[in-house]
């Protein structure tokens, strides 16, 4: 509770209350669990103040000070509620703001140099220009917060939860993401801190990343009701020779620009399956993707008696762009669904100057082993892994010191 004494002064207003201060220099106000929510403290001295469990719900404390003198370790604002104060300008150097809620607070131009905000929830609130150099954020809510101009420099971030934050021109140098007492690592973007230490600390994270960037396939095409079955087999194809489908498909796409967003799956991809047949919306992405992604093979195919677009001759001259595989029936490409779709996309993997042998077999390196060691001949381990050839399956194996093998 509240000192009854501080709270009267309080009563009298900000003239009142910063004679007080002034006059007892020396005096650690408690104001803990006080509503002073919808009120004007603008200007207010509230140096070494404790506001626990406070309401501060839409308070002007903008221009005011609540930081800690020379040896005090600040205001304690802890587990108060700050839903859409003004806290612009506020100088809050070294103010403990643990558990607070700020959602759609305003501390624009604030100083909070070495604040502690760990667990607080800063939802939707505005950090322009604010000053957080060392600033506690651990287990801290940020969605949609906004740091423009902002100085993040040296916060500290672990357990941090981040979703849509503005950064415009913002300055983000040595972010620690890891807990105390660990080793350090620290990132120059809040928005990958929470990223990088899970990638780091979290082995089921690194083997989604190997396995969307080492077995991801990308399937374009127009998927009418008619030709649904057919992207169902060559997804079902796909995931029995261990790659991960992702589908795009045209038919049910809107009008905007799509260029973007298929670039970035495609960049993704270990190679990529683009089905001509009636295309409509594929030429221009596609060409988008073959200019720009050479160390990703696209194969394309086209159902028997279909002409390709006029544009696709273009695309030839690309090495990575495939012949193009003209198929009579779905269940003719099914039935040659490895020898013509999967194995030239592989082989050209292995031929293509950016890419290593390595690249193709990692993902596989337990099977190979396992295998191996129990005898099993090179040939048979290829037409098992359906992937490269034999030759080079041979050459991984060497160059991994894997010795039993036939």
């Amino acid at each position: 509770m509240a000192n009854a004494e501080h709270q009267k002064i309080v009563e009298q207003g900000v003239t009142a209350w910063n004679q007080w201060r002034e006059d007892n220099p020396g005096m650690i106000p408690n104001l803990n669990e006080i509503d002073l929510s919808g009120q004007d403290w603008s200007g207010a001295d509230f140096r070494r103040t404790d506001f626990v469990n406070a309401n501060l719900e839409g308070i002007n404390l903008e221009n005011a000070i609540l930081t800690g003198g020379q040896t005090s370790s600040g205001v304690d604002i802890g587990r108060s509620y700050f839903d859409g104060a003004n806290l612009k300008n506020a100088n809050l150097k070294n103010a403990n703001l643990r558990r607070a809620i700020l959602i759609d607070a305003d501390l624009s131009g604030s100083n909070l140099i070495n604040a502690n905000l760990a667990e607080s929830d800063l939802s939707n609130a505005k950090f322009v220009n604010a000053t957080l150099t060392g600033a506690n954020l651990t287990q801290a809510q940020l969605i949609k917060t906004n740091f423009d101009g902002a100085n993040l420099n040296e916060c500290l971030t672990y357990g941090i939860s981040t979703w849509d934050l503005s950064l415009e021109n913002t300055k983000q140098s040595n972010i620690l993401i890891t807990p105390p007492d660990s080793p350090i690592i620290t990132v120059d973007n809040i928005q990958v801190a929470q990223f990088i230490y899970l990638l780091l600390n979290n082995k089921e994270i690194r083997n989604t990343i190997v396995t969307i960037t080492s077995k991801a396939v990308l399937i374009l095409g127009r998927f009418t009701e008619e030709r649904k079955p057919l992207l169902d087999e060559v997804r079902t194809k796909l995931r029995m020779h261990n790659y991960l489908p992702i589908m795009f498909d045209f038919e049910k796409a809107d009008n905007r620009d799509l260029t973007e967003t298929i670039t970035t799956l495609a960049g993704l991809s270990r190679f990529i399956i683009a089905d001509l047949t009636d295309p409509k919306s594929i030429p221009h992405e596609l060409k988008a993707i073959v200019a720009h992604l050479p160390s990703v093979p696209v194969q394309p195919i086209i159902l028997e008696g279909q002409t390709e677009y006029a544009m696709f001759e273009h695309f030839t001259r690309y090495p990575w762009v495939l012949e193009m595989y003209k198929y009579r029936s779905r269940d003719v490409l099914m039935e040659s669904f490895y020898e013509n779709i999967i194995l030239p996309a592989e082989n050209r993997l292995i031929k293509g100057s950016s890419v290593k042998v390595e690249s193709i077999y990692d993902p596989h390196l337990e099977k190979i082993e396992e295998f191996s060691k129990a005898g099993l001949s090179i040939a048979k381990l290829s037409k098992y892994l359906n992937i490269g050839t034999p030759k080079s399956l041979s050459a991984y194996i060497k160059s991994k010191g894997i010795k039993k093998y036939k």
